[in-house]
């Protein structure tokens, strides 16, 4: 069984001292990065120039979420520039298989996402060109926003596809994550949680990390801490 992974959000921490917040969530899996274009979303937030910097900052791999248009042309840069994990969203394009093997090749794994509102069902069949598929909880944009648990169906359905052996891809959800809403989404097979606020709105965001991880474990039927 594998262990929960904790995706500290730093749309959440402070702009003016990334590295010592970077720092700050030491031990935590995947570093989540929402880059925002102030097109597919209304909010701007941060780039591909951030983002080489934080990669010069910390080891925590970094999880790049694109909410912006034209992912064919700007995903793979992320990539390049040492992302760990570059995720991109379908409705941003009309060939997200191309912009997965692209991105695949500049040396990332690549991730789709979907919105709270978009359906799974059109995207199960191409879910094998991808390494994470990111269940959005709330609406992208803007931190800060309730969890929509209705979207646990979604993560239920390609659980159940990850279990059978059909696929092989991380469950990630995004928007809304604290303790209390945790536990219903790994309850539903989520293996990747991004939590923002409930991290870096706390006097120890290491020690949030961690106790959000074992909140996790104990709720999920397929994952323990190691």
């Amino acid at each position: 069984m594998a262990q929960p992974m904790i995706a500290p959000s730093i749309l959440s921490a402070d702009f003016a001292r990334l590295a010592d917040e970077a720092a700050a969530v030491h031990g935590s899996e995947w570093l989540h990065v929402d880059v925002m274009d102030a097109h597919f979303v209304p909010n701007l937030t941060l780039g591909l120039p951030v983002v080489k910097s934080l990669l010069a900052a910390t080891d925590i791999p970094l999880d790049c979420h694109l909410m912006i248009d034209d992912p064919g042309r700007w995903a793979p840069p992320y990539a390049e520039a040492g992302a760990y994990n570059v995720t991109f969203h379908a409705e941003a394009t009309d060939d997200p298989i191309a912009v997965a093997k692209d991105i695949r090749a500049a040396g990332a794994r690549a991730g789709l996402s979907i919105k709270p509102n978009t359906p799974i069902e059109p995207y199960l069949e191409i879910l094998k060109n991808f390494d994470t598929l990111l269940v959005m909880s709330v609406e992208p944009g803007f931190g800060g926003q309730s969890f929509i648990d209705a979207v646990l169906d979604k993560a239920r359905a390609v659980r159940r596809l990850v279990d059978s052996g059909e696929l092989n891809l991380v469950v990630e959800i995004d928007g809304g994550i604290n303790a209390d809403t945790i536990t219903a989404a790994a309850e539903a097979g989520v293996d990747c949680f991004v939590a923002g606020s409930a991290v870096y709105n706390t006097d120890d965001p290491a020690a949030a990390v961690a106790s959000l991880r074992a909140a996790a474990a104990a709720a999920s039927p397929h994952l323990t801490l190691a």
